[in-house]
């Protein structure tokens, strides 16, 4: 009879060991965690994750459910689904599913970006406008200081933002047509 302190059982070898009862729990967690994930997209972020149709499927039915309990039933019922494949079937809808998160990270800061822009140039006036044009050479320099003028003097009068909103959308063209400068650099 073996001592219950062994190490390992006799004939066990690094092999044959199976992953812990926490180390499958983790696991499931994290597919459970991919599920939900999977729910929350649209149907364009859908379409570009590598997924087997009955799961897509499966996802939509997920994903037009209202009621709570119901809900979460149906996304452990896509994570059941889901822990039936192989770690190397899904690796590519974790990596979509970064590049995704990566990429809306992107837009967001680049949008955070061209706000800062309009605030320095309705606070800096020319010297701003100067140190824009600069960072983006294709910008129409005449046009943005008129939108500056006019977002300005909306300002001051408390009126709406229309020239505020109309100057952050020639602020995101000239970005996104080049150069990325950021706000605070000269």
């Amino acid at each position: 009879m073996h001592d219950r302190f062994d190490e390992e059982a006799p004939g066990a070898d690094e092999g044959d060991r199976r992953p812990s009862r926490s180390q499958r729990r983790r696991e499931a967690l994290d597919v459970l965690q991919l599920a939900e994930a999977l729910t929350t997209l649209s149907e364009a972020e859908l379409a570009r994750v590598p997924l087997d149709p009955d799961l897509r499927d499966e996802v939509r039915r997920a994903r037009a459910i209202t009621a709570q309990i119901a809900r979460k039933r149906e996304i452990q019922f896509l994570a059941k689904q889901l822990r039936k494949l192989d770690e190397a079937s899904l690796e590519p809808v974790r990596r979509a599913l970064a590049h995704d998160r990566a990429e809306a990270h992107r837009a967001a800061a680049a949008l955070h970006q061209v706000e800062a822009w309009r605030e320095r140039l309705l606070e800096g006036g020319d010297e701003a406008l100067t140190a824009f044009i600069a960072g983006h050479p294709g910008a129409d320099r005449q046009r943005l200081r008129q939108l500056v003028r006019n977002a300005v003097a909306e300002r001051k009068a408390d009126r709406p933002p229309h020239a505020q909103r109309e100057l952050f959308r020639e602020l995101r063209h000239a970005h996104e047509a080049g150069g990325h400068d950021a706000p605070g650099a000269d």
